[in-house]
């Protein structure tokens, strides 16, 4: 899906909201045959038979009456799964959400108007912020274009949490603040917060009602930067955000009985429009090589990023730079077709400014002073060490496969992302002897308040394949006629999931249902089956495309022994995203992120030998 931002006169962003349809319920029974099809690659004939007398069971029985539940909450409701996705998958997690959830990726400006370069750092932030402002200046006039899959409008209001959204920390479960608000809608935060040395900063984006222009930003930043370089480091309070939730809202209630000042400095961070974080290290990056970067803008200095907001904008010293999202509120895509309007638009004015130097006679920043004693300058620290302790058990690397790309793929008349699946499929097969248990994310956007659904690639038709790629015996063409069976079943899945015909959400829906009534787990939930195959977030490889611009996000892996694998696909390259963990002896990302580019040439080498 080729992203065209247009400043539109005519649609308002949010004007179909109301008439999206609904988000359905599939069938049972086409739920529960797709799960037993999804689980067969891992289990052998006599487990498989037992799976299939389970899921037969619940079918008919406890399942049905789930089921009937779970219709009679849809018809009350215009997205059944909204406010459950929002707890299950995000809100009442206790781990760190800021190491193991949230989202970030490089900006891709070193390929064309800022290589890296010291002595950039503010100069490029305040172009790159102005472009950003724009985008909510659009976004609240309604005037950043409506997004279509084909014909179909798609859900525009993760839109609306890009700007002046945070997730607030409580002991059983965070809530999200989300204070945005249209033209039409009335005020809106105006306000930027600035991390930089441990101390947060904040001034108005908007001065007498017009917009801050570069050269005032500027002067704000360059203010700020001055002050932190020549004065003591502050208290590093952000790094509290990068603690398990319920640690953290107890300090934060703890820091607000402290002095009641502190929550309206909080309350400041919170509304603010998103936070600029000026961080002092210089990650190398070349276009072919985004490895120091990426692992830079997911797990830097935690005390220069809010790891709650969503979106924190991260420029490091050299100039290069990153974003750091919580994930919660929103996917990528909103994410990254934001940042290819700033990029378009930095591109047109090649990076600079040619607009007024003027500066007016605005405030200064004004400095978020924290009330804080002995025990939370030593929670501060007590984070701190935790944190690093874990991020520095991640392998990360980011590479661009320059061979080929999209272009020559589509050519052979092949989907460019399930290539780049059925790829990762053979190098985790060769890497590690069986079939990993994958997640796929699909869009569910066009229908009301959609999200995501799971696509399973780890198919019997990919399976087979794989073997088939292994066995010498095979010819070329038997393996490519395997291939071929292959990408049409995963773009038969892709299609079911966007239409909202997946199963991973509806089993999860069912299972939510036998909770809220105070029911037992339903066996099919604690069958080996259902966690050998990937459910209940055990899947060994987190995947997802990030589309088909030059921004290239990740997150970590699901589990300890797995992956994350993050791309995008360009005209004449692919550039990956993988991460693992050093502690875990089986996995490593340098040789997946390197099979994975081995197996692309093998499967185009395919395309060209079976043809001979």
């Amino acid at each position: 899906m080729e992203k065209q931002v247009l400043e539109s006169s005519e649609e308002r962003t949010f004007q179909y909201q109301d008439s999206l349809p609904s988000l359905p319920v599939p069938p049972l029974d086409e739920s529960l045959s797709k799960y037993l099809d999804a689980v067969k690659p891992f289990l052998n004939q006599e487990e498989y038979q037992r799976t299939e007398d389970i899921v037969k069971k619940f079918e008919s029985g406890i399942g049905k009456e789930l089921h009937q539940k779970l219709l009679e909450r849809a018809k009350t409701r215009r997205n059944w799964l909204e406010d459950w996705w929002l707890n299950v998958a995000y809100l009442d997690l206790r781990i760190s959400t800021q190491i193991h959830c949230n989202i970030g990726g490089p900006g891709p400006y070193i390929e064309h108007c800022w290589p890296p370069k010291e002595g950039t750092q503010i100069e490029r932030a305040c172009v790159n912020i102005w472009h950003t402002l724009k985008y909510w200046d659009l976004l609240r006039a309604e005037k950043v274009a409506v997004e279509r899959s084909g014909n179909a409008v798609l859900d525009m209001n993760q839109f609306r949490m890009l700007f002046c959204t945070c997730k607030i920390p409580g002991v059983t479960r965070d809530s999200i603040g989300s204070y945005f608000k249209t033209e039409t809608e009335g005020e809106c935060p105006s306000h930027l917060i600035v991390l930089c040395r441990g101390r947060v900063f904040a001034f108005d984006a908007v001065h007498e009602g017009s917009m801050v222009t570069p050269p005032e930003i500027f002067r704000q930043l360059a203010y700020i930067q001055k002050r932190c370089h020549s004065e003591p480091d502050g208290p590093g309070l952000a790094a509290l955000t990068s603690s398990e939730r319920t640690k953290w809202a107890e300090l934060r209630e703890y820091l607000i009985d402290l002095d009641p000042k502190n929550l309206t400095l909080l309350e400041k961070i919170q509304r603010s429009l998103f936070v600029v974080c000026l961080d002092d290290s210089s990650p190398h990056a070349t276009p072919e090589d985004y490895t120091e970067v990426a692992r830079l803008g997911l797990t830097g200095d935690p005390t220069v990023r809010w790891g709650d907001k969503s979106y924190n904008s991260i420029f490091f010293s050299n100039g290069t730079c990153s974003a750091f999202c919580d994930h919660s509120p929103l996917d990528a895509m909103a994410l990254i077709t934001m940042f290819s309007y700033a990029e378009k638009k930095i591109i047109e004015n090649e990076g600079k400014w040619k607009g007024s130097d003027k500066v007016r006679d605005i405030p200064w920043p004004e400095e978020l002073v924290f009330t804080v004693d002995q025990k939370i300058i030593n929670e501060i620290g007590h984070a701190k060490e935790l944190y690093y302790k874990k991020v520095s058990d991640l392998q990360l690397v980011s590479y661009a496969f320059t061979s080929f790309g999209k272009a020559l793929v589509k050519k052979k008349k092949l989907h460019p992302d399930t290539f780049v699946q059925l790829a990762l499929q053979l190098a985790y097969y060769k890497c590690h002897g069986r079939p990993g248990c994958c997640y796929e994310t699909a869009m569910t956007r066009r229908f009301y308040h959609g999200r995501t659904e799971t696509i399973r690639p780890c198919t019997v038709e990919a399976l087979e394949w794989c073997k088939s790629m292994l066995d010498p015996s095979e010819s070329a063409y038997q393996r490519l006629q395997l291939m071929q069976k292959a990408f049409a079943k995963h773009n038969k899945m892709r299609k079911e999931c966007e239409n909202g015909k997946g199963f991973d959400r509806h089993l999860l829906g069912l299972l939510l249902i036998a909770q809220e009534q105070g029911l037992p787990v339903p066996e099919l939930y604690v069958d080996h089956a259902f966690t050998a195959s990937g459910g209940g977030g055990n899947f060994v490889l987190s995947t997802s495309l990030t589309g088909y611009t030059r921004f290239c996000g990740s997150a970590l892996p699901m589990v300890d022994h797995g992956y994350g694998f993050f791309y995008s696909i360009r005209d004449d390259r692919i550039v990956t995203n993988c991460s693992s963990w050093k502690s875990c002896p089986e996995t490593d990302a340098e040789m997946l992120a390197r099979t994975v580019f081995q197996c692309f040439r093998d499967m185009l080498q395919l395309t060209v030998a079976a043809q001979l």
